[in-house]
């Protein structure tokens, strides 16, 4: 991999991770358009962990308030309790599908760009469906965490994208603007962080992948990756607070309609 598909592919990561545009289904895209069948082990390790810490910086201060707040016993303790458990119950939908379907999905999807062009159609629907809803202003409760947590579970399939489903998912359930996106963006940080260790522990175990990719192109792809990442999770806050999901809806029909030619050609 050459150092600016590298940088190329590390910001996609970044924008889409956080954009309502589906992440996989872009570098899916990516790497089709490029001719990379493979972006190798070590490549998703750093571009997820890269998004990841992106994510922490952004939140870094709920983040902390939630950790501290734990073990207090006062309306803030029971509080931070409360949401740890909310995004818990929101894990266990995807906990599901990667135990028993993941490796099927991957077998049968990976690669397939007709899939990701239907994918992106469906995340171009939801999008419009979360700007057409009203502003109810309702809170997060167990069944509305269980149910967004059932939209991260969906959205592994490539095309769908993870910020795009689960704040729709919040939106449609009448979830305040400002509690659905920080919501949405802390309950995939245990996920995203679960996956990229369990990726560094088969990196571990196949230290020869590390030779697939320069370091330097590792290097240049964590960088885009994060402050590409950094921006689009900022960015992303503020569409969601003023409902500006109509261009994202439109963006990812047109593409999904690009990829679902592209398969054919």
């Amino acid at each position: 991999m050459e150092i600016w598909e590298a940088i190329l592919l590390g910001v996609v990561q970044g924008l889409t991770e956080f954009l309502p545009v589906s992440s996989s289904g872009h570098l899916e895209l990516g790497k089709a358009l490029l001719g990379i069948e493979d972006a190798g082990l070590a490549f998703s390790v750093v571009v997820h962990g890269a998004t990841a810490l992106s994510t922490i910086v952004v939140f870094r201060k709920d983040i902390l308030g939630l950790l501290t707040g734990l073990p207090k016993a006062s309306v803030e303790g029971e509080e931070a309790r409360t949401f740890a458990a909310f995004v818990l119950l929101s894990m266990a939908p995807l906990a599901v599908v990667y135990v028993w379907f993941m490796d099927d999905l991957e077998a049968r999807l990976d690669g397939h760009i007709g899939a990701v062009g239907a994918a992106l159609i469906f995340t171009a629907s939801m999008l419009f469906w979360a700007h057409r809803s009203g502003q109810r202003g309702s809170r997060l409760g167990w069944l509305s965490a269980f149910l967004i947590g059932c939209a991260q579970a969906v959205a592994v399939l490539p095309g769908i994208s993870r910020s795009g489903a689960t704040i729709s998912a919040a939106l449609l359930l009448g979830i305040d603007r400002t509690q659905a996106a920080r919501f949405s963006f802390l309950m995939v940080l245990p996920p995203i962080l679960g996956a990229t260790a369990l990726e560094v522990v088969d990196l571990m175990r196949e230290p020869e992948l590390l030779a697939s990719v320069s370091a330097t192109a590792l290097i240049a792809a964590a960088l885009a990756a994060f402050f590409s990442g950094l921006w689009a999770c900022q960015t992303m806050i503020n569409l969601v607070k003023r409902n500006g999901f109509l261009g994202f809806a439109i963006y990812c029909g047109a593409v999904g309609v690009f990829a679902l030619a592209l398969s054919y050609l």
